[in-house]
């Protein structure tokens, strides 16, 4: 079923990969604020706070965590005034962080660890300790989120913390589950131009697992409030009742909400049983390539799942580009990989290796790569088969209906093969403010030539082209386009990226 410009890539070895290792060790806060040196220029226009969250602590006590995405959160931020910049760090005062370090060991599971009974109970209490429902953890440590202009950090558990931007100190634990029926949230949710979020959350009950998209209203009432107003407004049910998909993000449009149901699993039994076999939640999720992908098309007005049943071969995506709607169609841009066992080699014992074994560990990783598919919105039952039904002159990307009704979608590549030097993209960002939900041309990443980012691309999806920024021994985070004011260019603005080395830590500003 696969159109002919589609076709594996293939990817050159790499050998003699820089030891990353001390990128992944346990760093001390910087809760004092601290004058940067700065060199070169920033722009006089640019000012206010840039934020940044991820793992900063590895280990309580003896205890030691497995995965990179278990680590202790740690608030960054950089104020940006007058050409000027200063820092400062806190790590996130959650529960599960004051739990931990009052025990000195690890007392909360995390994704990809299994906090170990307490070793001071007797051999019963420890045997029955395995058969208690596991504390949910709230460290919240991927992403900064806003929701009626509040600023929130948040995972993908049902915990999200509020935090004051200025003193980076938590000011309330948040629980989806106290408003509305769901088990956690993405960590990415999408806005509206007047300040609606839209959020996607998993419920798990008697009759099975669902995908349920979630509206957060723009304003709060009363003072005091947090997502108070917060509904479900689609609950989609999953293809497989003890087996939903593992999503990350989802796609958004001025009038649709599109979520992919991917073939990466997550078996509720494995994960609810994970304590009493010993193993971590991510134990759980698994790549189970022979499902296709499903797009499933929700009219974000009216709650409404259009009738389309579109499907293309199996993929596994993290991070949605943008999406928009022309003649009748959605677009949706993805980053996409053919392999889902990427969370697997995220384990710290393999980032943390040197010489030909860090190699391998990154020669096993699939690459990811834009990709645009194309959903025709309204076919119907005369629509001929075997036919592309999209109308889309600029893009060759194809739906094609079937016998049984189905669409088959076949994707476009939205690069040129110089991306395949590069290891791929990911963390996609774009100017959203002014081209989310809407036709647009570019779009800025992270680079992959090692298996953290270690340069900065611009992407032209109109013509297919590259501009990228490395230096050696700089890995730079997920970059934050910033508009300049009063500009109408789409690229007229700068890129923000935290960067970090093995013996530094800076803030680069890209024009």
């Amino acid at each position: 079923m696969e159109s002919t410009h589609q076709k594996k890539a293939t990817f050159g070895k790499r050998e003699r990969l820089p030891c990353i290792a001390p990128l992944l060790t346990t760093v001390e806060e910087t809760p004092q604020m601290v004058s940067a040196r700065v060199r070169g220029h920033f722009p006089k226009w640019l000012s206010g706070y840039l934020l940044r969250i991820g793992p900063g602590k590895f280990e309580f006590g003896k205890d030691k965590y497995n995965h990179w995405f278990d680590g202790m959160a740690l608030l960054h931020q950089f104020r940006i005034e007058k050409g000027t910049v200063t820092y400062r760090s806190k790590f996130l005062q959650s529960d599960t962080y004051k739990a931990n370090s009052v025990h000195d060991r690890i007392v909360i599971s995390e994704f990809g660890t299994l906090a170990l009974p307490d070793p001071c109970k007797n051999v019963f209490e420890r045997f029955m300790s395995k058969f208690e429902l596991p504390a949910i953890t709230d460290n919240t440590n991927v992403n900064y989120v806003r929701y009626k202009g509040d600023y929130y950090v948040s995972t993908e558990t049902n915990f999200m913390n509020k935090v004051d931007i200025k003193t980076l100190e938590k000011t309330e634990k948040v629980d989806w589950s106290k408003f509305i029926a769901v088990n956690g949230a993405t960590a990415h949710p999408h806005y509206d131009p007047d300040g609606t979020a839209y959020n996607m959350g998993n419920s798990y009950g008697p009759h099975g697992s669902c995908y349920n998209i979630i509206r957060v209203p723009p304003e709060n009432v009363d003072l005091g409030e947090t997502i108070h107003g917060a509904q479900v407004i689609c609950s989609i049910a999953s293809a497989e009742r003890m087996k939903p998909s593992y999503y990350h993000s989802f796609g958004m449009t001025r009038n649709y909400i599109i979520f992919i149901e991917q073939p990466l699993k997550m078996n509720l039994w494995k994960i609810v049983t994970s304590r009493i076999r010993g193993k971590p939640f991510s134990s759980g999720i698994s790549w189970e390539p022979q499902y296709n992908t499903r797009f499933h098309v929700v009219d974000k007005h009216t709650g409404q799942l259009l009738p389309g049943m579109y499907y293309s071969k199996p993929f596994v995506t993290f991070h949605q580009i943008n999406a928009f709607e022309d003649q009748g169609c959605v677009v949706i841009d993805l980053c996409c990989q053919d392999d889902g066992r990427s969370l697997e080699v995220y384990q710290l014992q393999n980032l943390r290796k040197a010489g030909e074994g860090l190699d391998q560990v990154y020669n096993s990783v699939g690459r990811s790569f834009p990709r645009r598919f194309v959903l025709p919105l309204h076919v119907s039952l005369n629509d001929p088969e075997g036919e592309n039904l999209s109308p889309l002159s600029y893009s060759s990307a194809s739906a094609v209906k079937q016998a049984d009704g189905k669409i088959w979608c076949s994707y476009e590549n939205l690069h040129p093969e110089d991306l395949e030097e590069e290891g791929g993209v990911e963390f996609p960002q774009i100017n959203y403010g002014q081209f989310s939900g809407k036709k647009y041309r570019f779009f800025y990443g992270c680079g992959f030539r090692h298996l953290v980012g270690d340069s900065l691309i611009k992407v032209d999806v109109v013509n297919k082209t590259l501009k990228i920024w490395r230096e050696d021994g700089f890995y730079p985070s997920e970059p934050v386009f910033v508009p300049a004011p009063g500009t109408s260019e789409e690229d007229g603005g700068v890129i923000l990226s935290a960067v970090i080395t093995p013996d530094q830590y800076c803030l680069s500003v890209l024009e």
